[in-house]
């Protein structure tokens, strides 16, 4: 008679993708326990998210893929919570580790490019700033780093240290990190996903950050392992995403949303950028992408909808000259509109400080 190990039940689990990702299960951390006894099998998953189609889809796949197992009769899936705060000491996610001085971490995503990620990241964490907050930005965006141009620091090169310490780059008050900083005008960086998640790891471990209040994240686009290994590799105080008010873009809201949820990091809302355009001569107001796409996705979802960024030729013309419209035009109606969002979000920042401190 066959006899199932655990190791013969974790082999055939490993071999399960995540709802929605290309990785599986084992190594995303979503399976917490597994036991055997004779022909008896326990499997206890902890998905991140309480979404009922993402909660049934893993339990058929998980209790499908035991029930293959030679020798096993029976199974049982068992669905655990991981609440934020707990899921350090429940799941393998364990290896995120806090930056030392760093209060919190804020991570800008969004599900597609073009949105205006950046834009949005680079205003924020001045605007955060200029509440009197200590903020570092990192450009985690390897394969197309903007935020040097952006900050009109293109040919900066970061000091670094006898041990290999990485000092930001101080701009606008700002302590910067990016690929960016490394690569001359024409390198296309053409690395497979091991080394690009190596520099990830290195500006978040190896960069002297000194004592900041929030840091902001600008993430890649898309959800892909390369954004789900960077939110693993630290504890993100809370996620922001990024969205146009267009079908296309939000569609896409759900998978940045469902990144977060898989790494328990709080969701502290949604942007919707380039929401529409005013006439400057006449105060028409257009809706080119769409009206309030953003609003109604936030309410579907249940997330806070933090704001919405006009379409001004400024915005764009600000980053271009490397003095984002935070500081080029701090009275600006664009300017009033980050500096708003960036009250509400400082305000999440904080709630979700205090949920992890009363559970811990």
């Amino acid at each position: 008679m066959l006899v199932a190990t655990i190791d013969d039940i974790r082999a055939r689990l490993a071999q399960v993708r995540y709802p929605g990702y290309q990785r599986d299960i084992v190594a995303l951390g979503a399976v917490r326990d597994v036991e055997v006894v004779g022909g008896r099998a326990r499997v206890t998953v902890t998905p991140g998210t309480a979404k009922p189609e993402v909660v049934a889809a893993l339990r058929t796949a998980v209790e499908s893929a035991v029930r293959s197992v030679p020798g096993v009769e029976v199974v049982e899936v068992v669905v655990g919570t991981a609440e934020h705060g707990q899921a350090a000491a429940a799941s393998p996610f364990d290896e995120r580790a806090p930056l030392p001085g760093v209060a919190r971490i804020l991570a800008v995503a969004s599900g597609k490019g073009g949105v205006g990620k950046s834009t949005v990241a680079v205003n924020l964490a001045l605007a955060l700033h200029a509440s009197g907050r200590r903020v570092g930005l990192l450009d985690a965006d390897i394969y197309g780093p903007s935020v040097p141009f952006m900050m009109g620091v293109p040919d900066a090169r970061p000091r670094m240290t006898e041990g290999h310490k990485i000092f930001p780059v101080e701009r606008h008050g700002l302590a910067l990190i990016s690929m960016g900083f490394f690569l001359d005008d024409k390198s296309p960086v053409i690395w497979r996903g091991p080394m690009v998640m190596s520099i990830v790891r290195q500006f978040l471990k190896d960069v002297i950050w000194g004592t900041l209040d929030v840091l902001v994240i600008d993430l890649p686009p898309g959800t892909g392992d390369a954004q789900l290994t960077l939110v693993q590799q630290v504890p993100v105080t809370g996620g922001v995403i990024v969205t146009t008010p267009q079908d296309v873009a939000l569609q896409d809201v759900q998978r940045g949303i469902a990144m977060f949820q898989t790494v328990n990091a709080p969701i502290l809302g949604i942007v919707e950028n380039m929401s529409y355009y005013e006439c400057p001569s006449c105060a028409t107001r257009e809706d080119v992408f769409g009206r309030e796409g953003g609003r109604r996705e936030a309410a579907a979802l249940g997330v806070e909808f933090l704001g919405e960024i006009p379409l001004v030729a400024e915005i764009r013309a600000s980053m271009d000259r490397g003095a984002p419209v935070m500081l080029a035009d701090p009275t600006s109606p664009a300017a009033a509109a980050f500096a708003a969002i960036a009250v509400k979000v400082m305000s999440a920042l904080e709630r979700s400080d205090q949920g992890a401190t009363a559970v811990s």
